[in-house]
């Protein structure tokens, strides 16, 4: 008997029903018997915490050596941060004193703020924790190594106090730099209002720094030589830092013409006075230049031997109180009162290479420069030496900076 379509499809709709429902049992059947119960489900907070690694302090210093001065001690962590950096020496004069230093802003690495002291004992306490916050502790001394006095150099700033505006800085060191680029890197000088300057080295001994144009009045100077235990070369230190401070008083520019035997006083921009002079003679010229006032003298003994004049020559001379003395060259040249010359004093040049002035006028000069002024000297053929005072002047500023170590 023939089956109805719609039979057919009514049965296999129910076999597709059945099946379904088959597997349906099945699998839950399944999930039932595999899965924990909700009991047995493991929670957030019943879970082992795991523990971090202690933090690891590490100087660069190994405990009980001797290292060299220019060590620059630093302390580094790993798995956790610094928290405090106790580095301490024993001044024999000043007892127990304490180095400063500074912490990398992620607290993993300190640095010592100066290099060490030869001869002396260092301890250094670092405490430190790792990422949960424990903490531990590490201790390290050494020893800095030993100099001699011949192995140390010591700096002085001859600068200081009001000075006139052709004022260099000047430092001087005892014993011969022969790494100046390491010692300049050390070396700075500010001022305010700023200006633009270099150094320039005239010897190993001697440094010089000069601005571009003549200070302006009333700048503030700082001058730092920070050489501490820097090296300079051949086995030598630095024995010291040392600093400095300069003002630049009111501006006094005197512009001797030994041709025309007038010397004008240029005070702040204006001409103050104008006043006849007498230089060198035939055979003892001035020197021509732009040179710095060094020294000033009240009053001073003038020999001719200390200028390579013997007794036996008749320009010998030995004057045992020169007034108002004030030095222009390390050859001996100044400017002074010469009552003896005032006859020729602004008509001819009769002295031994000084600028004669008479006493009067050798008062109101003396009264009114300072260490640090300009003398402008013209006239004559004979030229200024370099070095030969304080000569900075007297060249460009791009010919002095070609002086610089650096």
């Amino acid at each position: 008997m023939p089956v109805s379509r719609r039979a057919v499809v009514g049965f296999a709709g129910a076999g597709s029903a059945l099946a379904l429902a088959g597997c349906a049992k099945a699998t839950t059947s399944a999930l039932t018997s595999d899965a924990p119960s909700a009991s047995a489900q493991p929670s957030a907070t019943s879970a082992t915490p795991t523990t971090a690694a202690p933090v690891q302090l590490t100087t660069s210093v190994t405990d009980g050596a001797t290292v060299p001065v220019d060590t620059l001690l630093t302390v580094t962590a790993a798995h956790g941060s610094i928290t405090t950096v106790a580095m301490t020496f024993t001044d024999p004069k000043a007892g127990q004193q304490i180095v400063q230093g500074s912490l990398s802003p992620d607290s993993a690495t300190w640095t010592a703020g100066s290099l060490l002291e030869p001869g002396l004992k260092y301890q250094v306490v670092v405490t430190g924790q790792n990422l949960e916050g424990v903490e531990t502790s590490t201790t390290t001394a050494f020893t800095a190594q030993s100099l001699s006095l011949k192995q140390q150099i010591l700096p002085t700033i001859v600068s200081g106090g009001t000075v006139g505006v052709a004022m260099p800085v000047v430092v001087r060191f005892d014993v011969p730099v022969t790494d100046k680029a390491a010692f300049q890197k050390h070396m700075t000088v500010t001022s305010t209002p700023a200006q633009e300057g270099t150094w320039g080295w005239l010897s190993s001994t001697e440094v010089h720094w000069r601005p571009k144009e003549l200070w302006a009045a009333g700048t503030q100077v700082t001058i730092v030589v920070d050489v501490n235990s820097v090296p300079a070369g051949n086995g030598t230190y630095g024995q010291k830092s040392v600093t400095g401070t300069m003002t630049v008083g009111r501006s006094v520019i005197l512009n001797a013409d030994l041709a025309s035997h007038y010397m004008k006083v240029v005070i702040d921009g204006a001409v103050a006075k104008t006043i006849p002079i007498t230089g060198g003679k035939a055979g003892f010229p001035s020197r021509s230049g732009k040179k710095v006032l060094k020294e000033k003298f009240a009053a001073l003994r003038m020999n001719s031997e200390t200028v390579g004049i013997p007794k036996t020559s008749p320009d010998y001379y030995d004057l045992s109180n020169v007034q108002y003395a004030m030095r222009e060259t390390d050859s001996g040249e100044f400017v002074h009162a010469a009552p003896w010359s005032v006859g020729s004093q602004g008509k001819a040049n009769v002295s031994h290479g000084c600028i004669g002035v008479s006493t009067a006028n050798g008062a109101w000069l003396f009264s009114n420069c300072k260490v640090g002024d300009l003398i402008n000297v013209t006239g004559t053929a004979r030229g200024l030496e370099k070095g030969n005072g304080w000569t900075d002047w007297n060249v460009s500023y791009d010919e002095f900076r070609k002086d610089s170590a650096l």
